[in-house]
């Protein structure tokens, strides 16, 4: 009797945990998460297949597989970490074996803006899939909600203002986006906050804080202040190293986390407040706190990349159209489809030009229309 009781206790455990992760292998989700991935890998490829020092896609990839790197835990901590805490680590004190000129290339200088491509993708997803949930409205994304915006300002004030303090530039864009999401929450509260007013906010606090950008434009005397500035706000990976993987691997581990811990009251918001409340939610506690992940992830991409605004925007929607609309299945698309749309967008800025007009220039990704306007000034 005792036996057939444990088998039965053991059959029920295994059938909660199949429910609680059971989704994760949904048909669907996981080819979508496949097809994402192999869209990173080939886009990361011809990325790092082409510069200065020109190589195949095959010696390219032998570069990226490496044993001498994939196998040596001090090169890759010495990435990833920064060589001061490999070696606090490790207790590794001499120096470092000697790399193939080809995979020096690639894992020193051209991997890591695949890398920080991947996650800012991946931050602004989420975060425009958090946003569209908290506002219910399908059309909300980080720059629409003034985020962009606002570290877009302060990225200028700081250059053009406070030019001694542009060494903590992606600190002052991360906190700038901070700040205007909190100006747009204080403008939307009116005993409570609704999605209706957190919008019209967000685009009043936007449309103000744009203006501000383009009056600070006519006080820059230095032609290369314009250009950073430029380089910012329209969205850039170029110059990417190593340290921008550092900077905003600890904040996207921590903001993807807790919008996954999140999903079941983003589902709880879309079906209305007033459903919500009756399940026991306090809705403005938790649209504050869900929001304020948001934020986080959006600012930590801004922080390396600058101001990308389409890519929050548009990946929500496409992975509800491939997945549906439970946000379980939404949030864990957006961490792979995110990437794929970014990494194919950054090779397109890098490479597009120099094919179809032979310059060497870039197109600047996160903004098509300033971006094209940028592109053409730099080839004149």
């Amino acid at each position: 009797m005792s036996n057939s009781g444990s088998v039965a206790g053991g059959d029920a455990a295994r059938r909660s945990s199949e429910g609680r992760i059971g989704w994760l292998f949904d048909p669907k989700l996981v080819s979508v998460a496949l097809a994402s991935v192999a869209v990173v890998v080939v886009a990361g490829l011809v990325q790092i297949s082409f510069g200065a020092y020109s190589m195949t896609v095959g010696e390219a990839w032998r570069a990226v597989l490496d044993p001498a790197v994939l196998l040596d835990p001090r090169w890759l901590l010495n990435f990833f970490v920064g060589e001061g805490l490999m070696r606090s680590i490790t207790g590794f004190q001499g120096e470092l074996p000697e790399l193939a000129h080809g995979t020096l290339i690639v894992w020193n200088i051209r991997l890591p803006r695949v890398f920080v491509a991947a996650i800012v993708g991946m931050n602004l997803g989420v975060s425009g899939a958090i946003f569209q949930a908290v506002t219910r409205n399908e059309l909300a994304s980080p720059f629409i909600l003034g985020v962009s915006s606002g570290a877009g300002l302060m990225i200028l004030l700081t250059l053009v203002v406070f030019g001694g303090l542009s060494a903590f530039l992606p600190l002052i864009a991360a906190l700038g986006g901070a700040v205007a999401f909190l100006v747009v929450y204080a403008i939307a509260w009116k005993n409570g906050t609704s999605p209706v007013r957190l919008v019209l906010a967000g685009v009043i606090v936007g449309t103000v804080f744009s203006s501000l950008q383009t009056g600070l434009f006519f006080f820059a005397d230095d032609i290369g202040v314009v250009q950073s500035a430029i380089q910012w706000t329209t969205g850039s990976l170029t110059g990417t190293d190593w340290e921008q993987v550092r900077l905003v691997l600890p904040w996207t581990i921590v903001a993807v986390l807790l919008s996954i811990a999140g999903s079941r009251q983003l589902n709880l918001l879309l079906l209305g407040e007033q459903t919500a409340k009756s399940l026991g939610m306090s809705i403005e506690k938790v649209r504050f706190a869900l929001s304020g992940v948001a934020v986080l992830a959006a600012a930590a991409s801004i922080a390396v990349a600058g101001i990308v605004s389409f890519v929050g925007l548009i990946v929500p929607h496409m992975v509800r159209n491939l997945v549906g609309s439970d946000y379980k299945r939404v949030i864990v698309g957006c961490l792979f489809v995110g990437p794929a749309l970014m990494v194919g967008a950054d090779v397109g800025a890098r490479l597009g030009m120099s094919v179809i007009t032979g310059a060497d220039s870039q197109i600047p990704g996160g903004d098509r229309h300033r971006g094209w306007s940028a592109a053409r000034t730099s080839c004149t």
